[in-house]
């Protein structure tokens, strides 16, 4: 039986493990708020990244990536805001917004995916 919230938790270690591997230090997962979520949340030298992870079974139900929207965009810079906020982060800290799509067990990194909308 396909369990989605398990799927899902599996393909975001994936992702932190292919992650950690390319040199980012993870510093959290599944960061919930009320306006939104981030799968992970990482540093890659003095940028904190926040990485969206979409995963699909194959490209039939299209590509992983093309299931962000700007309503999904925008809650995930509003969770961002957020962490920055209770963990004391400066707002001029860099910082940027990756996405992870993994169809299969193929794995595409994309830096810089989208810029901060509030």
């Amino acid at each position: 039986m396909y369990n989605k919230r398990a799927v899902g938790s599996e393909k975001e270690q994936m992702a932190a493990a292919y992650l950690t591997a390319a040199g980012y230090r993870i510093l959290a997962a599944n960061f919930f708020t009320r306006s939104g979520e981030v799968d992970l949340i990482a540093r890659e030298e003095e940028a904190l990244v926040f990485i969206e992870v979409k995963y699909r079974k194959d490209l039939q139900s299209g590509s992983p990536l093309e299931a962000i929207d700007s309503k999904k965009i925008r809650n995930i810079c509003k969770a961002a805001r957020y962490y920055m906020y209770i963990n004391h982060i400066p707002e001029d800290t860099p910082c940027r917004f990756d996405v992870i799509g993994i169809v299969g067990e193929e794995v595409t990194l994309i830096r810089n995916a989208f810029d901060a909308q509030y």
